[in-house]
């Protein structure tokens, strides 16, 4: 009994001394969370948000272009199937990152549409060619008969001048009879030679026109052949594979379309310059000026830290996804090189918009005003100073005048703040001319 309780008493004992040391360091971190100090440095202005790497250079590996002869059309004599623009389905194409040399294998291009459409004018090429030759063997045909026309004609006009010549003798009504025949044969004759002629003019211009359709239609079929025989893309140069990113930021790869208009299907970068794309809130964009130093953190190489500087600014913003304000993209340029940077790697980019030396400067959420709208902080010596603020970054302003470097000061109000003497109400009309 007496041991059982020894053992409780002991127990009560180590409970309520680990209550007291639980209290002591909740004390403690609650006393180290309530004040901060002002620190004296460096203080910067910056614009900080994450975007990616890209080449500042770039060579583009395109799908086929459809040839100027190919977009020739032949409505005339019923023709169809002409080569039309079609986006192009990308049904292989090699993993993203590979290293390739000139010449190496890249995509192939789904064939089917166009495979369809030459079948289709390779018979339209064998009708056409039929039919000319057809027009041709009928031209044969109608010309001779016509020249046989012509020289039966011919014997016509030569028999009634050998009957005018007998009727010499004959009767003047006779002789006006003989005389009308031969008149009329000869008017014949002239009218069988125009017509012959006429006739040629004609069947000329329907070969001709013919032929127009044959070579067309030759032309459509090699450009066609020519057009496929592109499906299978190799590499124009020696690098490294990057997919093209349409303006969504999805990534062409198999299975993706391309546009006849757009026929980039990725991309081999000059990975010796690279660029940290990123894009920064219409709030900010003023801020941020060409030529402004910057630092870039990659997220895959964490233990290295790059700068750059500020090389481009859009013009126009960007509506982008999850976004409720316009976006302007700004790209900076990587300084020097490094063979570990790769396009499509995250970054992370402070560009340093101002930069001030030897600043005083406190946590924002230190700062208090009142109905006067006059800034001040709650010391730890339970003052209110009045303090002339300057310019401000994301968590941090600078103080101006009112306080010393290493003040101790509240983060938060205290309690009982009408207890804190006012001080620093010399700077009350400064801040106010301001």
């Amino acid at each position: 009994m007496i041991m059982k309780k020894v053992l409780i008493i002991t127990g009560v004992v180590v409970a309520i001394i680990a209550l007291i040391v639980f209290n002591k360091l909740i004390s403690k971190k609650t006393v180290a969370n309530t004040f901060t100090e002002a620190k004296a440095g460096t203080f910067e202005i910056t614009v900080i948000n994450s975007g990616e790497l890209i080449a500042e250079k770039s060579l583009e590996i395109k799908g086929p272009e459809i040839g100027m002869n190919s977009n020739q059309g032949h409505g005339q004599g019923g023709r169809g199937g002409d080569m039309h623009a079609m986006d192009l389905k990308i049904q292989d194409i090699i993993p993203e990152g590979t290293m390739v040399k000139e010449g190496d294998y890249i995509a192939q291009l789904d064939r089917t549409a166009y495979d369809n459409t030459l079948k289709t004018e390779r018979e339209n090429l064998v009708t056409q060619e039929a039919n000319l030759e057809m027009k041709i063997l009928d031209t044969t045909v109608v010309l001779t008969n016509l020249r046989d026309d012509i020289k039966n004609q011919t014997y016509a006009v030569e028999e009634a001048s050998i009957t005018l010549a007998q009727s010499k003798f004959e009767p003047p009504a006779t002789i006006r009879l003989a005389e009308k025949s031969l008149d009329k044969a000869i008017r014949t004759l002239e009218m069988k030679k125009r017509g012959y002629m006429l006739r040629v003019a004609q069947t000329m211009a329907e070969i001709e026109h013919q032929e127009l359709h044959v070579s067309r239609g030759r032309r459509l079929v090699t450009d066609l052949e020519d057009f496929l025989g592109k499906f299978t893309i190799t590499a124009p140069s020696s690098g490294m594979v990057i997919y093209k990113k349409d303006r969504n930021g999805s990534k062409r790869k198999a299975g993706s379309t391309v546009n006849p208009f757009d026929r980039v299907i990725a991309t081999l970068p000059d990975l010796s310059a690279m660029l940290s794309k990123v894009y920064i809130n219409e709030i900010e964009i003023s801020k941020v000026k060409p030529g402004l130093k910057a630092e870039i953190n990659v997220d895959a190489l964490p233990e290295k830290t790059f700068t750059g500087t500020v090389y481009s600014i859009a013009n126009v913003g960007e509506q982008l996804p999850n976004s409720d304000s316009k976006m302007f993209e700004v790209q900076i340029k990587v300084e020097g090189s490094d063979p570990t940077l790769r396009p499509s790697m995250t970054t992370g980019n402070k560009i340093i918009i101002k930069t001030f030396r030897d600043a005083v400067f406190i946590p924002t959420e230190c700062v208090h005003t009142g109905p006067d709208s006059i800034p001040f902080v709650y010391e730890k010596n339970r003052t209110r100073q009045i303090v002339l603020l300057g310019e401000s970054n994301e968590k941090n302003v600078i103080v101006e005048k009112g306080l010393e470097p290493g003040t101790s000061i509240y983060v938060i109000s205290p309690p009982e703040t009408e207890n804190f003497k006012l001080t620093g109400e010399e700077l009350i009309a400064t801040i106010r001319s301001r």
